[in-house]
């Protein structure tokens, strides 16, 4: 938790970097209990973001994931997040997921797809490998 808690704070001090965040994100943090809710909450209020609504073309990016095999149906939500980043030209993907997104398979697999459409690669990253190197 605290490398989470110091690169937030990265993020707050970088003027140079776009933080994007999909209505996916915040769909995903509403599920959250309290307190949980509401440190999340007002974590993100602290950030200057951009946010971006799910639109109909990273819907159908995130089913030729699926469709390639990326990951399995009960992965979409995740598939979804890989695709409004591509899709949105971000760079990086900070993840806390080990099992589905920050997993070499995974990424090889997504930026196959990216490459053959002629998209944007994307990387996944856990909080630890961004600290200070982004």
């Amino acid at each position: 938790m605290q490398e989470t808690l110091t690169l937030w704070e990265q993020f707050k001090e970088r003027e140079d970097i776009e933080i994007v965040i999909s209505d996916l994100v915040i769909r995903e943090i509403s599920r959250c209990s309290e307190p949980k809710l509401s440190f999340l909450l007002s974590k993100l209020a602290e950030l200057n973001y951009t946010m971006v609504e799910l639109s109909e073309e990273e819907k159908n990016l995130a089913d030729t994931y699926l469709d390639n095999g990326v990951l399995r149906e009960k992965s979409l939500d995740d598939l979804t997040h890989i695709a409004i980043a591509t899709l949105n030209h971000s760079r990086y993907i900070i993840s806390w997921n080990f099992k589905h997104f920050v997993n070499p398979k995974t990424i090889k697999a997504v930026n196959a797809i990216n490459l053959s459409l002629n998209l944007s690669q994307v990387d996944i990253f856990p909080p630890s490998m961004m600290l200070g190197g982004f």
